[in-house]
């Protein structure tokens, strides 16, 4: 078994898990101390190969086609592009200073990325390759997201503490929100009524509703024998059914599991040290999450909410993104 270690599950569970494996994909994680993007085969649970880049990779992700990764190269302050069949960097794209974190709009024709060290939220146009606009927020802009209809981007600024709302027709700033201490992540619920923005230091998640521009409800989290400082909200992801959302609790080492509708914890995950960022395979079975301590990513059946496997990738893994075989 080089290349993987198995830190939970039964012996019969993972009998069962492998009777009846689900659809391969192909994982990428940008680690961002080495420089590296892992490539994982999910039927295989292997690394099968590793992508050199740029400087302090962070965030990733894919066109909606699956050809193409675009990964932020922070400290040489581009994009880069990988295409998927050949795992070889064919391009970049001028994102502005350490580029951070990134959305890719619904129809797949811009990237609104955030800029942390000039306070920005530049638009590139794919096709071109260009800058269309840059988009001035708050202090130390981090986390993006973009609603089902592409009319809304958010942005976060972690030293302001606040989430940005930017109608994408005009690239103007509408509504400020304020939430709590250093906020990361963004992550619209997909009917596209709410949108739920962490805030690290804060240790909470604030729902933000879309139609008031209001915070509806701040979400907490309490894990037995871990003092509040050691829970620190970062990744947010929720499933395409909109019922359940998973929360990285970074030193914490658990991924939060809460119910939409209630908006209560119902499970806490054990997965690596110091979980970031989180993804979805494609067929919502799995999810997925980097674990920048212990060097490894956790895949957690969606299901049962029990974790399944972990395993080694580069140092300090960021982010992650799933493309299908």
């Amino acid at each position: 078994m080089t290349g993987r270690r198995l830190t939970f599950f039964a012996a019969a569970m993972l009998a069962g898990f492998f009777a009846n494996p689900a659809s391969a994909y192909t994982v990428y994680v940008s680690n961002e101390k080495d420089n590296t993007v892992s490539v994982i085969d999910s039927n295989s649970m292997e690394v099968v190969g590793t992508i050199d880049v740029g400087q302090r990779p962070r965030g990733i992700t894919i066109s909606h086609d699956g050809k193409m990764i675009y990964v932020c190269v922070s400290d040489d302050d581009i994009i880069e592009i990988i295409d998927t069949a050949t795992h070889k960097i064919i391009g970049s794209l001028p994102s502005g200073p350490d580029p951070e974190l990134f959305v890719l709009s619904p129809d797949g024709k811009r990237l609104y990325v955030a800029n942390e060290d000039d306070n920005m939220v530049t638009v590139i146009e794919l096709a071109s390759k260009k800058v269309l606009a840059e988009i001035p927020v708050g202090v130390e802009p981090e986390g993006m997201g973009i609603s089902p209809d592409g009319t809304v981007v958010v942005s976060t600024s972690e030293t302001t503490n606040m989430a940005h709302f930017i109608d994408t027709s005009s690239n103007r700033i509408t509504d400020n929100v304020l939430v709590d201490s250093r906020p990361r992540f963004v992550e619209f619920k997909p009917d596209g009524s709410e949108v739920w923005v962490s805030a690290e230091i804060g240790g909470t998640v604030s729902v933000i509703d879309i139609a008031s521009r209001e915070v509806k409800q701040k979400i907490n989290f309490e894990l037995p024998g871990m003092s509040a400082e050691s829970i620190q909200p970062v990744g947010v992801r929720i499933t395409a059914d909109g019922k359940k959302a998973y929360v990285a609790l970074g030193p914490a080492n658990h991924v939060a599991v809460v119910n939409t509708e209630t908006y209560e914890v119902e499970k806490y995950v054990l997965v690596g040290q110091r979980v970031w960022q989180l993804a979805f395979t494609p067929d919502q079975k799995t999810i997925i999450s980097t674990n920048g301590a212990s060097n490894d990513v956790t895949f957690i059946d969606v299901t049962t909410d029990e974790p399944i496997q972990s395993i080694t990738v580069g140092a300090l893994p960021w982010a992650v993104v799933v493309a299908p075989n």
